[in-house]
């Protein structure tokens, strides 16, 4: 029998959903299929195999599809109790002159290589304390309870780009770069090498030019800081890593021992945006975790009395505002896009009014059935995007207690309430369909032409489940959707890749991994039309892979 490490699950409520989200009445599971398959631990495919392709993939299509995710739940008798927790597996679809292939590899990190060794759980995860060391005396493992949790090196989060090199990022200080070709570890990279932080976040933003910035905590005897990240687009020689990356500018927490948790952060033309939401962590309960037997998620917790509050730093001076843009409470894992225009600065994010997320995907939760599975998806809320418009030009002389928003093409407004605090109220961006689609996350654009530009478009995935069950695209311009959905099937984050002749943003395609819980359905990557939204064609793998968190389109040279 596998033995459950310690956790922090939190109980679910059947009238959460009444509570906390009204609307989602509209959109309650009912009889929801079990996803259990989709969270096992599965085997690597170390060498291409050839995939199965029906309809048409456009030739012009030349790269690789990387994905990154969770894969390995268990080692030995010892299992992990979060979706967060398992070990990253890096997958491969090349796709070449209409053909694909896939390939999967898992990242060599030192916690999976420590717990493979041992065969079991020896480096603790987000929601799982590893166990004692069992060749420790008992001395050794009394003490060790007084240790700290050492950050994990498990990048299942993000594939992110430094300098042209690829990474496999979660959010602790310590990245591996891999090689997008045959998919091996190289070397871990520790970000306290090059820059004062202890964490940073694996959503980093990217100027035209290659200049990259992130955002990362810095935790002292005084508490924490939160540090705005620069990182130049060039190597200086081959070995180079993160060298010449620098700390932009510095944000104290309005509670130094009990900082904001954040995923990504926002970036326009001339702004870096941070959202310091009511999701907290309580670093005495961090630092203490080890010696209560407790996971690191154990320290989250939502302040729904804490108002969201959203800092503005200059990306050449690394200024920062005076003005503190105040919005009420809400939880934020991805941004959509942002931009200037006007004087205004527009800031589009998914949103949800609490930060249940966090607590609904451990594993116990994910592999219910029946009622018990309806249950857990019913005390979710639902992520929905919605613009702030954010005045750049606040001075002593900007009237008070009147509506600054003069743009008539957005319904949001923004007050100043003193000479440092404007007060935001979002305008949705969406309308009353997306609930039916159980609102929408895992967004993505056209981001080599439009990040940080007016746009148009956006795409992301449906969540009438606890993952991704359909793919939508938003137009803006009158908040109209398109949808791709087939029944028992679990789209990964859509992917935009342009076409090489494009002329309007949504000129190229969607590509998505597909899943099924059903062992008479295989793997397969989509490609619809980004424009129209049909589907061109499918490449088909008889390989299981589970639910992943993101992916990135490596284009050939």
């Amino acid at each position: 029998m596998l033995r459950r490490m310690q956790s922090c699950t939190t109980p679910l409520t059947s009238d959460w959903h009444s509570i906390m989200y009204p609307l989602n009445n509209a959109g309650l599971g009912k009889g929801l299929e079990t996803i259990a398959p989709l969270v096992r631990s599965v085997e690597e495919t170390p060498d291409p195999i050839p995939a199965d392709v029906r309809g048409t993939i456009p030739h012009w299509i030349n790269g690789s599809l990387l994905r990154n995710g969770p894969a390995k739940f268990e080692f030995g008798d010892t299992h992990f109790n979060h979706w967060f927790d398992g070990m990253a597996m890096l997958h491969k679809f090349k796709i070449e002159k209409g053909q694909v292939t896939y390939m999967s590899r898992f990242l060599r990190s030192n916690a999976y290589k420590k717990n493979s060794e041992q065969d079991r759980i020896m480096v603790s995860e987000i929601g799982t304390v590893s166990m004692s060391d069992p060749c420790k005396n008992i001395l050794q493992r009394f003490f060790s309870r007084f240790d700290m949790i050492k950050p994990t090196d498990n990048g299942n989060v993000n594939i992110v780009k430094y300098k042209r090199d690829y990474y496999l990022s979660t959010e602790t200080n310590l990245m591996h770069r891999v090689d997008p070709e045959n998919l091996e570890t190289l070397e871990q990279v520790d970000w306290s090498t090059f820059v004062a932080v202890n964490a940073a976040s694996a959503h980093p933003h990217y100027d035209p030019d290659g200049t990259s910035f992130n955002i990362g905590n810095s935790y002292g005897r005084k508490g924490a800081t939160y540090n705005i990240i620069c990182v130049p687009p060039e190597k200086s020689n081959a070995e180079d890593t993160l060298q010449g990356a620098k700390i932009l500018c510095s944000i104290e927490p309005a509670n130094k021992l009990q900082p904001s948790y954040y995923h990504s952060f926002a970036m326009s033309e001339n702004y870096v945006v941070f959202i310091e939401q009511p999701i907290k962590i309580d670093l005495m309960k961090l630092l203490t975790c080890v010696m209560r037997g407790k996971a690191l998620c154990e320290a989250i917790y939502w302040d729904p009395k804490m108002k969201t509050v959203l800092h503005l730093i200059h990306k050449r001076t690394g200024q920062v505002s005076h003005v503190k843009y105040y919005t009420k409470a809400f939880a934020n894992f991805h941004q959509i896009n942002a931009f200037e225009e006007d004087g205004f600065l527009m800031l589009d994010l998914c949103c949800l009014d609490d930060s249940r997320a966090l607590d609904i995907y451990f594993l116990q939760n994910l592999r219910k059935s029946g009622e018990a599975l309806d249950e857990v998806y019913n005390s979710m809320s639902r992520a929905l995007p919605r613009r702030f418009v954010l005045p750049l030009h606040v001075t002593d002389d900007t009237p008070t207690d009147q509506n600054l928003n003069t743009r008539p093409s957005s319904s949001a407004t923004c007050v100043k309430t003193s000479n440092a605090k404007v007060f935001c109220q979002h305008e949705d961006l969406h309308g009353d369909d997306l609930y039916q689609y159980g609102g929408l996350e895992l967004p993505h654009i056209n981001y080599e032409r439009y990040n940080a530009r007016p746009y148009r478009y956006f795409y992301g995935c449906g969540f009438r489940h606890l993952f991704g069950d359909s793919l939508l695209k938003m137009d803006l311009n009158d908040k109209t959707l398109k949808v791709w959905y087939q029944k028992g099937l679990f789209p990964s984050q859509p992917v935009f890749v342009p076409s090489p002749d494009a002329v309007e943003e949504d000129d190229g395609v969607i590509l998505s991994v597909v899943l099924s819980p059903s062992q008479n359905q295989s793997t397969f990557i989509l490609v619809l039309n980004a424009k129209t939204f049909e589907e061109l064609g499918r490449a088909t793998v008889p390989v299981n892979m589970p639910y992943d968190f993101h992916g990135v389109f490596n284009a050939s040279a």
